[in-house]
């Protein structure tokens, strides 16, 4: 008997100790997002032309490896056409060089903070059964995310003075996706702790907010990679009218709706509105299951709309710009959780 209750103990510790390295690794991911923010309105992301998986763990260490570095530097058209003639010293440089090489610094170390507790309990036969194709999953999406940034920054380094738009949406939505499904597969884990071996289904109106988030977020990527950010300082209004002025209407719609500025922007704080209507729903759906998250969602989209206006009332601060960012990513936790509520069956605890 005392050895089944102690077997017993021995599996529902498991899955937690799982889940919790899950929530460690997902708030790396958070500190990463935060990283990339800066480095990304820091007009860094450029300054390292090279991706070198091993070496470039170390930056330069001597005056003639940062001289080095910079030479490199002067090659590209951002240097070329904004940098240089602007008079851009080594010091310049060493500073934007700092947050590139922290940006991949920290994604190395969250690839190591995933990889090794991963091999570890892969070892130790601790993972449960039915998960271990999903952490695998995410191992091989967090490499993958080192590769789309790399793939990102190549959009900078011959023709264009920046990245592509497109391509930094793709590395922050990535990113993004992985916080939810870190937290998502967490959540599964403390309910299989709990006894209740039921994996949470994705419901319909789940599945419903995650779109309409996913296009706020798109949009949200988007005003950042064009820096429509800038296109206007006031609130409500846009340059003092409802639907702004200004518009290239000479393309395509399509075209028009993913790389025209002032559409983007208007999009992006327009459709925040039906994000909030959707959120508010889903906390009010999972109030009774768990009051902490429903507070949560609303906290979370509260404060980022005050974000919003104050980044684009302050014409881009980048304080605002950055904490915009990173309540982003905890109104992507935040609905996860909501969302995963929503999908538990009935037998489920309520946290």
């Amino acid at each position: 008997m005392t050895y089944k209750i102690d077997h017993d103990m021995h599996h529902l510790k498991q899955p937690i100790a799982i889940a919790n390295w899950l929530f460690f690794v997902a708030f790396t991911v958070f500190i990463m997002v935060v990283i990339g923010g800066i480095t990304r309105l820091t007009e860094s992301g450029l300054s390292i032309t090279e991706w070198k998986l091993i070496t470039g763990t170390l930056p330069p260490l001597n005056e003639a490896a940062w001289l080095a570095e910079f030479e490199k530097y002067k090659l590209i058209p951002e240097y070329i056409e904004i940098n240089g003639p602007a008079g851009m010293a080594l010091e310049d440089f060493k500073s934007i060089y700092f947050w590139e090489w922290i940006h991949r610094f920290w994604g190395r170390l969250i690839g190591l903070v995933f990889a090794l507790p991963f091999f570890w309990f892969l070892i130790k036969r601790a993972i449960p059964k039915g998960y271990g194709v999903r952490l695998s999953v995410l191992l091989v999406l967090g490499g993958m995310q080192g590769v789309i940034g790399w793939w990102m920054v190549t959009s900078g380094l011959s023709e264009r003075t920046d990245v592509s738009h497109f391509r930094l949406a793709v590395h922050l939505l990535m990113a993004l996706f992985i916080i939810g499904a870190l937290v998502w597969t967490a959540l599964d884990l403390r309910q299989l702790a709990r006894g209740n071996s039921s994996k949470s289904k994705l419901t319909g109106f789940g599945l419903l907010v995650l779109i309409v988030l996913f296009l706020q977020l798109l949009f949200g990527a988007y005003t950042a990679g064009l820096n429509a950010g800038y296109v206007s300082k006031t609130w409500p209004l846009m340059n003092g009218s409802l639907i702004p002025l200004g518009i290239d209407w000479t393309s395509n719609l399509w075209h028009t709706l993913n790389n025209d500025p002032i559409v983007i922007h208007f999009i992006h704080r327009s459709w925040a509105w039906v994000t909030v209507g959707f959120l508010i729903v889903l906390a009010m759906r999972i109030r009774s299951q768990c009051r902490k998250a429903s507070i949560a969602i609303h906290s979370a989209y509260g404060i980022q709309i005050l974000l919003g206006i104050a980044t684009i009332m302050t014409s881009v601060n980048i304080v605002f710009a950055v904490l915009h960012q990173a309540v982003g990513a905890l109104v992507v936790i935040s609905t996860a959780w909501g969302v995963h509520l929503l999908g538990r069956s009935s037998s489920d605890g309520k946290n």
